[in-house]
């Protein structure tokens, strides 16, 4: 592809030859999301972050003078609109791939028609690729010499964290752009331009798309576009809110179990539980179950939080956890869902402790600062060549099964590392037991 756009595509184009290349284009049948795509700044909404004046995506546009960069963003937040607008506005050639379709001979073949204009005529290529995650390794190092060449401006756009989905040498020459979301008032102002005077929309309908989008305006725009062309269809003069309620409730739950948003929700479920939230706690659950995230995946993490967040403060809480992910193994999804929900519960309305991690962690700072220490005689497994066992006592020789024999290392002997909290009353007072009857001075 030469170029982005077709003959409408001319910087400087006015509103009214706009109006006429979209009648066009909605005569042809294409999507409203399509048909409303913007075609410069002026028409751009969102990502004021990135684009207020004088930033650097904003001079690199104005001055017509692309860089290679990668758009990381949620779905619907205008990656491939920005993209486009960075192409239109350079003198550059504009060559589009899909990371889903393409190979390295597509990328082999684009870097062969970029070679062949700057030798005959200086004109710049833009490559954009989209879903730039998808490709390999070997993909992504078929683009590298190119783009540090300058042979090819390279602008990918994915929905992955690019740290961890694209090769360190070809990000590092690339500048990362994260877009966000569009606000609920952003999202509306789109709808708002797109009905204009050729929809006729109910007030509250454009709203609820609005908030119900979860600031993707590809999926608003295309919820409205439905929803106008059922209310054609039954011979309605009005979008109803009925009709975009319908239309919403074709769309899945807006949840991808392989990419940020895997993390995200379960990241949240963590904080939610662990901040003893159980309402919170079940609606996450209930947004990863809907977006079909594995089951297994969110049991694990129930039984990690059962020892790092709650620990002894109750100790059933593991077991619970442990149940709950032997019944998802035994039962599967959908009778599973009550025992993660049971567990879920559980663990939220618990009492909360991460002692037992706080202490580790103190135990293994001292090792990483001192060394380890060599065990005592007395508590080895035998004695070695020319050395004695030496005597070890027996705690259950002694009354309430203690002994004072002392059980660290030399140089270890004295300090101390479990520090029970508030909701582990009963252990520190089993402990306090336990070091009077020792002999030991409690700290």
């Amino acid at each position: 592809m030469e170029s982005l756009f077709d003959a409408d595509s001319t910087h400087g184009e006015d509103s009214h030859e706009r109006a006429l290349t979209r009648g066009r284009e909605a005569a042809e049948g294409r999507p409203l999301a399509v048909r409303m795509r913007p075609q410069g700044l002026e028409e751009f909404v969102g990502q004021s972050h990135l684009l207020g004046p004088g930033s650097a995506l904003r001079t690199a546009i104005e001055q017509g003078h692309p860089h290679s960069m990668v758009l990381y963003g949620p779905p619907g937040s205008g990656k491939t609109t920005l993209a486009r607008i960075v192409a239109a506005r350079s003198s550059a050639a504009f060559e589009e791939l899909s990371a889903v379709q393409a190979g390295r001979a597509e990328v082999r073949s684009v870097i062969e028609r970029a070679a062949h204009r700057r030798e005959t005529s200086g004109q710049q290529t833009v490559l954009f690729l989209d879903e730039i995650h998808r490709f390999n390794k070997a993909q992504q190092d078929a683009l590298l010499p190119a783009v540090e060449d300058g042979l090819l401006t390279l602008i990918g756009a994915t929905t992955e964290n690019p740290a961890f989905e694209v090769n360190g040498a070809l990000l590092s020459r690339l500048r990362v752009y994260a877009l966000q979301a569009l606000s609920g008032e952003e999202v509306e102002a789109v709808l708002e331009r797109a009905a204009g005077s050729a929809i006729a929309v109910e007030g509250k309908a454009l709203g609820f798309l609005a908030l119900r989008s979860e600031g993707d305006a590809r999926t608003a725009l295309n919820a409205l576009d439905l929803a106008a062309a059922t209310a054609a269809e039954l011979g309605e003069e009005r979008v109803s809110l009925e009709r975009v309620e319908d239309a919403l409730q074709r769309r899945a739950v807006l949840y991808d179990k392989g990419g940020d948003r895997h993390y995200d929700y379960i990241s949240a479920w963590i904080k939610a539980t662990r901040g003893s939230d159980p309402d919170a706690s079940l609606y996450y659950l209930a947004v990863m179950l809907e977006g079909g995230e594995d089951p297994r995946f969110i049991a694990r993490r129930m039984v990690i939080l059962a020892s790092e967040d709650i620990g002894n403060a109750d100790p059933q809480a593991l077991s619970l956890a442990t149940a709950a992910a032997q019944a998802v193994e035994l039962v599967g999804l959908p009778e599973a869902r009550y025992a993660l929900a049971q567990a879920a519960i559980y663990l939220a309305l618990a009492p909360k402790s991460n002692a037992a991690g706080r202490s580790l962690s103190a135990a293994a700072e001292h090792v990483r600062e001192h060394g380890a220490a060599a065990v005592p005689g007395q508590l080895r497994s035998g004695p070695r060549p020319g050395q004695e066992r030496g005597g070890y006592d027996n705690p259950h020789g002694h009354p309430g099964h203690v002994s004072s024999q002392e059980l660290a290392p030399e140089g270890v002997s004295g300090a101390r590392f479990y520090a029970p909290d508030e909701a582990e009353s009963e252990l520190a007072e089993r402990l306090a037991r336990i070091r009077r009857a020792r002999g030991l001075e409690q700290r």
